[in-house]
């Protein structure tokens, strides 16, 4: 079809990689992963300065339920923005969002990062109705583009998605009315496991399998099979066992069997293997987060572990290291940097993994756990700040060149 007669069908969203314009809105991974990683560090610092009474934040939203939301529903959903927006093009082959369609879609996220910093400007409803317009937009954008492309097996990541829509508002319902919000902070977290064990069963043996090749070696990780099919299912089953009773006995038995398979489908993929190379590394070691969450979650059922521990093994762990593991990879790959982790990139990876193996020992240890904050707190900035130093100036300014 001619491309000036699509540009007039009504409704049209131009797609595909912008060629004019600012370098950061010509891909979809560009503003969102620099973004999140911005508001990594300036909430985590925000966070700190609150805890130690230098600042207040969030007016009566409270700092507490904006530290939580912040991470759950501000980062974490801007890097999965950005992974989706780069990896649904390559699912369907269609072009992907770029341009002034993607610069007003973060606009959405930026705004509902601005409302709730100071909710009581506009109102606290008013706030959360702003911050909640961001996840059902992202929501329709990769629908469009997983249905037009007819790759129906892919629909399964939408739930994730509106899984995240539901619990974002549930959290500030919850707020608003007085509560803590703890079922929606256990159903944005299992939203996101399960995306991991969805996407991360694709793209870790890919991945691993690959670089196997290139080194001449055929000791590959094992194909996906119905052993992943049922690990991904019983991690479904685990989490939403807890999401909904979380000290229950039947939790505990499913999350510990879960831990058990995914321990095992961890090992088929033969991470060890690849330990010369960081940026394959880190895959694995998040992904490990995955199955030490599901025992944390059968040990807290069992009255043993904390549930905040429970959640932060995961938030942290699994989703915030597999976060930064794809954040670096995509950055370097969409913009023709070698796929290989450099000193920076590796030192910010050791951090992430500081900060996620103490952050959970907190309330395990409570005789330290101001120093454990404090550490793990600075361990998360550095992380990210890294991620700006390195991978900033990349999005900002180099456009990959066409071939």
């Amino acid at each position: 079809m001619n491309g000036s007669k699509v540009a007039e069908r009504p409704g049209y969203v131009p797609r595909g990689l912008a060629r004019t314009g600012p370098v950061l809105f010509s891909y979809g991974f560009r503003p969102f992963f620099l973004g999140a990683a911005i508001w990594a560090v300036a909430a985590m610092t925000l966070w700190i300065a609150a805890l130690a009474g230098h600042l207040e934040i969030a007016g009566s939203y409270g700092a507490h339920a904006w530290h939580a939301h912040e991470m759950l529903f501000g980062f974490a959903p801007a890097v999965l923005a950005g992974f989706l927006l780069t990896a649904v093009p390559n699912w369907t082959g269609r072009l992907p969002v770029s341009g002034w369609p993607l610069a007003a879609l973060f606009a959405l996220w930026l705004a509902g990062r601005m409302a709730l910093l100071s909710p009581d400007v506009i109102g606290v409803p008013a706030a959360a109705a702003v911050d909640c317009l961001f996840l059902p937009a992202l929501l329709l954008i990769c629908a469009r583009e997983v249905i037009a492309g007819r790759k129906w097996k892919d629909l399964k990541v939408l739930g994730g998605l509106l899984a995240l829509s539901l619990a974002n508002a549930c959290f500030h319902v919850a707020v608003i009315t007085g509560d803590h919000a703890p079922v929606a902070m256990r159903l944005a977290i299992s939203a996101y496991v399960v995306l991991i064990t969805i996407v991360g069963g694709r793209i870790l043996p890919s991945f691993t399998r690959n670089w196997l090749n290139r080194a001449g070696r055929t000791d590959f990780p094992v194909s996906y099979n119905h052993f992943d099919t049922v690990a991904i299912l019983a991690g479904i089953a685990a989490l939403g066992a807890w999401t909904l009773v979380p000290d229950h006995p039947i939790t505990a038995v499913a999350a510990l069997a879960a831990a058990l398979l995914h321990t095992v489908r961890l090992g088929r993929w033969r991470g060890w293997a690849t330990w010369p190379e960081m940026l394959l590394v880190i895959l694995h070691v998040a992904y490990a987060f995955v199955p030490l969450g599901f025992a944390a979650i059968g040990f807290g059922a069992l009255g043993l572990v904390e549930e905040r521990s429970v959640m932060h093994v995961l938030t942290v762990g699994a989703i915030a290291a597999m976060m930064l593991a794809v954040m670096t990879r995509a950055s370097r790959g969409h913009t023709g940097h070698p796929l290989t982790a450099s000193r920076l990139t590796a030192a910010s990876y050791a951090a992430v993994v500081v900060s996620a193996l103490l952050r959970p020992l907190a309330e395990i240890l409570p005789a330290i756990a101001t120093r454990l904050y404090a550490v793990s707190g600075s361990a998360w900035i550095l992380a990210f700040a890294l991620f700006c130093f390195e991978y900033g100036p990349i999005l900002v300014r180099k456009r990959r060149a066409l071939r």
